[in-house]
């Protein structure tokens, strides 16, 4: 016996099925506020829960190399498909094994470590996600946005440069502001042309799990720097600034050239930013000012 579950994530469905036996879905509560109320909806993936899987003929095509801090995710191409293997950090065991059919639409996870059950579901479910939905207008972004006034606005940067930060400067200074997720939200380049932000079950070390969405108000790339200053960017410094936050894996070609689409309509109809700024509240009226008043 099993037990199934379906979820929908920025406009888009996915399946779950675990051993009856296993309550890790129960207490996963990042996935609560994305349960589907009709489960019979198509999914763009369906994920298993399995005691073994084969990594038989298996070669490797990518190790992520994220540094000190971020897990190592490696991939394989199998007899019959994809092959990822994931570790919390490069020097721990691996949590996780899973194998996905050759069009990203199955597969099959098994659990390596006991203690690691969450961080590997999670991961597994990101990794799904990015891969089904590369050439359907979506982007997985590494990014803290706020929405305000009926918009949301997204704040990009390496790790460490401020985005939570920024995000939290608006709370407190920009009135009617309010936090849609820390660290992995949905982009989205709509069937009609628009850019929209989606909440996600993934947000980081900030429990940020909303099922909300809106339009893209501005995309801001935060930078330190000794003084508050913000620059519109142009076509192609916005499609560079896109495609370094966005969750992407260059060896699989035709999902590249989805997400390559996806980012060439984004820049055309979201406005970019740079923002060099200090962790200060000027700096969220700066950017406010700029980004909101256009």
């Amino acid at each position: 016996m099993s037990n199934t579950r379906t979820y929908k994530v920025a406009g888009f469905s996915f399946g779950i099925e675990v051993p009856e036996s296993e309550a890790l879905l129960d207490s996963m509560s990042n996935l609560t506020p994305f349960i589907c109320d009709s489960p019979q909806e198509d999914h763009i993936f369906d994920l298993k829960v399995a005691e073994s899987v084969s990594d038989n003929g298996a070669e490797l095509i990518f190790r992520s190399d994220d540094g000190p801090g971020f897990p190592e995710i490696s991939l394989f191409k199998a007899e019959d498909g994809w092959l990822v293997r994931v570790r919390p950090l490069p020097q721990l065991p691996e949590a996780s094994v899973t194998h996905i059919d050759a069009d990203f639409s199955k597969a099959e996870l098994q659990f390596l470590d006991p203690k690691e059950h969450v961080f590997a579901m999670n991961n597994t479910l990101m990794l799904m996600f990015a891969f089904s939905t590369a050439c359907r207008g979506a982007l997985e972004m590494h990014s803290s946005v706020v929405m305000n006034a009926g918009k949301g606005y997204m704040f990009l940067g390496k790790s460490g440069t401020g985005k939570s930060t920024h995000s939290k400067l608006w709370i407190k200074n920009i009135p009617g502001t309010e936090l849609l997720n820390d660290d992995n939200p949905i982009l989205r380049l709509m069937p009609d042309g628009s850019a929209r932000v989606f909440g996600s079950p993934w947000s980081g070390k900030t429990p940020c799990y909303k099922n909300k969405d809106v339009p893209v108000g501005a995309i801001v790339r935060i930078r330190q720097a000794p003084v508050n200053k913000i620059e519109r960017l142009g076509t192609i410094q916005a499609y560079a600034t896109l495609m370094s936050s966005a969750s992407s894996f260059r060896p699989f070609q035709k999902l590249a050239e989805g997400w390559h689409r996806t980012l060439e309509g984004l820049v055309a109809v979201a406005p970019c930013y740079i923002l060099d700024c200090l962790p200060d509240d000027a700096a969220a009226a700066v950017c406010h000012n700029a980004v909101a008043n256009g």
